[in-house]
């Protein structure tokens, strides 16, 4: 199973860590997020590393659509009803100006970088697409309801924002990694201040970002609390028209639709990781009413935290850890998140205000809904009399037929048939 990605790009290897090493800063993670924070990080005179537990971009970041907007489904309309006008504006200006750092990369890197309009729809309400209109126009930015748009099937409408962007996310990694001190293989099992253990050496830091899509260390930060995992599927036809856009339904539950190279990138079929879905059995029914004439070149599937508000957790990990620094929670988002990432860390580790940090805070409270959401489905997970068990907190694993795998629905981990952990929190192998 593999992406688009994947099929059209060699990543480049690195060795792996064997004995210590000493650096300013250890970025633990090497997707995106931790890549691009390296790369600004080392750009601005900085001493880093980045240690990876597998293959660079092998964890989620080959598996995303990659699309780089500031629009992220109808989230301007909820941050405006719960943390006000100023705070969405800020929210807006951060993925503005981390589109504006991908466009002015993307010069100088063969990426197939390309601009297009940004499109969410709705099948069911009108008025919610009036609303997040409402909120764009309400914190400065330019957008357009349209009535018709170029899919398939009727909706409600849509919300477009003009001059957005999509690009190939292992053409761009490819360049920005190259220079960078990365050890692949090289999975860390314990962090304490100052000091980093891992399978193979030790690593001395001053300070230390997590960047493991979901944070694996429990004892600070409660993020098995503050996030959950939602799983998605995605397949690339051939011979289906051009859509010339991005698009997003605004429901969870919808498809998510853009081209790359002749083809049509078809996503959807999601459900919170552990539970039970569409998966691509609905993608190809949907392919085959609407597409008849496509044939499906490859398929893959990604997952994406999701915190309780809809806003991503970057900064420090806890109040209680003025040394350790924390990317998570992109909630489906993952290519301006992590550039705002990039941005607002490296500004923290260089002692710098910025302006964006408040926003983002993980220490911004938790008193969401989905929070009893979360510690219930935490709670069955534990009770639940069937083995194997998860690693991470003891959940019971489920079976997943689809994928041959064994998934937790509390906390999104994921193993092998055999065993093997696939995605984290979880750190080793199930029990």
């Amino acid at each position: 199973m593999e992406s688009i990605w994947d099929l059209t790009t060699n990543r480049p290897a690195f060795e792996s860590l064997k004995g210590e090493l000493k650096t300013d800063v250890l970025i633990i993670g090497g997707g995106i997020a931790g890549l691009l924070c390296g790369y600004m990080l080392q750009s601005t005179g900085v001493d880093c590393a980045v240690v990876e537990a597998n293959k660079i971009c092998g964890g989620i970041t080959h598996n995303t659509t990659a699309k780089v907007t500031i629009q992220h489904g109808l989230i301007y309309d909820k941050v405006i009803s719960k943390y006000g006008k100023e705070n969405a504006q800020l929210y807006f200006r951060a993925q503005s100006e981390a589109l504006e750092k991908y466009r002015r990369m993307s010069l100088e890197i063969d990426c197939d970088f390309e601009e297009c309009d940004s499109f969410v729809y709705s099948l069911e309400s009108r008025e919610k697409i009036e609303r997040e209109l409402a909120a764009l126009n309400e914190i400065g930015c330019p957008a357009e309801f349209v009535e018709k748009t170029k899919l398939p099937f009727n909706t409600k409408g849509a919300a477009c924002v003009r001059n957005q962007a999509q690009f190939n996310p292992l053409k761009f990694i490819d360049s920005i990694a190259k220079n960078l001190k990365i050890y692949e293989n090289t999975r860390v099992l314990k962090v304490s201040p100052g000091g980093i253990i891992t399978e193979h050496g030790k690593i001395k830091a001053e300070k230390v970002i997590v960047a493991t899509h979901f944070p694996f260390l429990n004892k600070h930060g409660g993020y098995f609390l503050k996030m959950y995992q939602h799983r998605s599927y995605v397949v690339a036809l051939k011979n289906a028209p051009p859509l010339n856009g991005m698009y997003v339904d605004e429901s969870m539950k919808g498809m998510s639709l853009r081209n790359y190279n002749g083809l049509l990138l078809l996503g959807g079929g999601s459900h919170r990781t552990g539970k039970k879905g569409g998966n691509w059995r609905e993608l190809s029914r949907f392919a085959k009413k609407y597409y008849p004439q496509s044939k499906e070149v490859c398929r893959w599937a990604t997952q994406d935290c999701m915190t309780l508000d809809g806003i991503p957790y970057i900064g420090r990990y806890s109040k209680n850890t003025p040394s350790l620094y924390v990317a998570t929670g992109f909630n489906k988002w993952g290519m301006t998140s992590a550039m705002v990432s990039a941005m607002i860390l490296t500004d923290m580790l260089q002692g710098k205000e910025n302006v964006y940090s408040k926003v983002f805070s993980p220490e911004r409270s938790i008193l969401h809904p989905q929070l009893a959401v979360n510690v219930a489905e935490s709670f069955m997970g534990l009770i639940t009399p069937t083995t194997p068990r998860c690693p991470h907190m003891g959940c019971a694993l489920k079976y997943n037929p689809y994928e041959h795998s064994w998934d937790c629905s509390c906390h999104g981990s994921r193993f092998t048939k055999e065993g093997k952990v696939i995605d984290n929190p979880a750190n080793n192998d199930k029990k």
